[in-house]
Parts: structure tokens; sequence; C-alpha cells
């Protein structure tokens, strides 16, 4: 009876170092593959997922997906003549007597507020500065092209800076 006790002893620890064995092999297979595959895509550059401080990645001139939505939808293929385009649009509105209305402000006294400077962002977003000589803020427009080629604006947000920041 002892010797078949050891007996059984002895195989389950052989099949134990067997089992331990070849999963610390396997382990060690797979670490090594993923080293490599980190080690084979560092080696290509990455265009997607990295931060860079390049203010002209939000351009409508530099954004290929929105030029390519603008022609396929609009046939538009002068982009600066577009952007020119809705730019002098936007800027018509700083004539009304009560100021630019997409500046989401009411006028206040004598002065009314006008949008001073813009960006297109994209195919569909414009983001502007404006003021009214003494208060200054940042409005977050959507534009559209009409089907008669004319440029209507929507406020999305905006944002008047406090005059005391104390």
């Amino acid at each position: 009876m002892r010797k078949s006790l050891f007996l059984y002893l002895f195989i389950i620890a052989v099949l134990m170092n067997i089992f331990t064995y070849k999963y610390f092999t396997s382990k060690a297979e797979d670490e090594q593959k993923a080293k490599s595959e980190v080690s084979d895509t560092a080696s290509v550059k990455p265009t997607e997922g990295t931060i860079t401080n390049d203010p002209d990645v939000f351009s409508l001139e530099n954004n290929d997906r929105a030029q390519n939505y603008l022609y396929e939808s609009y046939k538009v293929n002068d982009v600066p003549a577009f952007a020119e385009k809705v730019k002098q649009a936007l800027l018509t509105y700083n004539d009304s007597p009560e100021g630019n209305k997409y500046t989401d402000q009411p006028k206040m006294g004598e002065q009314k507020f006008i949008i001073n400077s813009m960006k297109l962002i994209n195919h569909r977003w414009i983001v502007a500065n404006y003021s009214n000589g003494q208060l200054w803020g940042e409005v977050l427009l959507k534009y559209f092209v009409e089907e008669n080629g004319s440029i209507s604006f929507e406020v999305m947000n905006s944002y008047l800076y406090p005059t005391n920041l104390n």
C-alpha cells in the first residue's frame, strides 16, 4: 500500500511539473511575440492618436475629409474661395444696427457686438471672437450651405468674458 501511495504521488508530481513547464514556456513565447509586435509597430510612424501642437490641425484648409464632403455635397473645388464666401456671409451681419446676431449677445448701450475674426474648423463649424470695444467673447457656430447656395448660421455656444477676473 505504501509503495502504491508513493507511486501515485510521484506520478502527480511529474504531471504537475509537465503542466507548469508548458504554462511558463507558452507564456514566455506570448511575451516574445508581443514584444516583436510592439517593435514592428514602433517602426511605423503613427498618424492617428498622436497629440500635436499644430494650430492648423483644426482648419478647413488642412482637413481632407471636410474638403471631400464639400466637393461631394456641393461641388466645391476652390476651398479658399468657399471659406472667404462663408466669412463674408457672416461678416455682413456686423452691419446690423443691433450688432451681429450670431454673437448671441444683445446690444449694450450704444455699443454693438461685432465679429472680429473667425476660423472655419471644418465643413460644419466656425469659431469666432467678438467684441463691443469693451467686452470680448467667443462663439462656436454651425454653418449650412443651402440649396440655393446661400449660407445660414446657427449659434452652438457663446461665451462672454467677465470684465473683472479678480
